[in-house]
């Protein structure tokens, strides 16, 4: 990867991280459009500079982090059904991830769903996240592994699972920021670990490209992160909705009229 496409990816990841538009499937879409060679370090850099958007989690709601036990053990507990689900459909999970067009049906499947969530959950009843109980927490983390299918957006699923669950939408968003951290942290680790076992190393360039792509990823996500809450709160996830509507029929469109004999997608 050149310059540029780090750039790229790292602002794309940094936007898309947080908000239910799916940042793993718009990422999956960057690297086929731009050409770039699905390498080792390229799947890895993909994962790892989430590394970047964890740290905008910490920086942004730090006070959070220094209320109590409780408030980390029920991270752990919403983070456990993604952690036995991410080691069992590993190996699959890595294959749906090499299909663009399994994203691009996706981002339509779910743009649809956030077209009415709204209507769907009209009285909370938990307007901060420091009330969610474990068990509800345990519920929201089992709505967080629909994510593992590449399209459907990790805070997406779990946002809307909060929602489920009796939270509104500002305690939903912020809930699905902090189970971002242990989930995030974990799945960059485990791949780095693949990585490494692999006998795969970096070269000094390759560490350059990772610093980039994580402290541009950490600067994106800080603005996104501040604007998305605002937004959400006041005029709810319609327009999120459209969005990934229209650019999974785009996708479709495009692999339709000729997409599937190209090396974009």
């Amino acid at each position: 990867m050149d310059l540029v496409q780090t750039l790229v990816l790292a602002i794309i990841e940094g936007l898309t991280e947080f908000l239910p538009v799916s940042s793993t499937g718009h990422m999956i879409l960057a690297t086929a459009l731009m050409g770039i060679q699905p390498t080792d370090f390229v799947k890895l850099f993909t994962i790892a500079i989430q590394l970047g958007t964890i740290l905008s989690v910490l920086v942004l709601y730090w006070r959070r982090f220094f209320r109590s036990v409780a408030f980390y053990l029920k991270l752990i507990v919403g983070f456990i059904p993604a952690a036995i689900f991410g080691l069992l459909f590993n190996d699959y999970i890595d294959e749906l991830l090499e299909s663009p067009l399994v994203v691009a049906v996706v981002l339509v499947l779910g743009g649809i769903i956030l077209l009415f969530v709204d209507k769907w959950f009209l009285n909370p009843k938990i307007d901060d996240s420091d009330e969610i109980g474990y068990l509800t927490a345990l519920k929201i983390g089992f709505y967080q592994c629909l994510a593992m299918i590449p399209g459907t957006s990790r805070s997406g699923a779990s946002i809307v699972g909060g929602m489920a669950e009796g939270l509104s939408r500002k305690a939903a968003a912020e809930f699905s920021f902090f189970l971002a951290v242990p989930t995030m942290f974990a799945a960059t680790a485990y791949k780095l670990l693949k990585y490494f076992t692999s006998g795969n190393s970096f070269t000094s360039d390759e560490l350059v490209t990772l610093g980039i792509g994580n402290l541009v990823g950490f600067v994106v996500a800080v603005v996104a992160i501040k604007s998305f809450v605002g937004y959400v709160t006041k005029y709810g996830f319609r327009l999120f909705g459209w969005y990934r509507i229209i650019v999974g029929l785009a996708i479709i469109l495009l692999w339709y009229y000729g997409g599937q004999n190209l090396n974009v997608l």
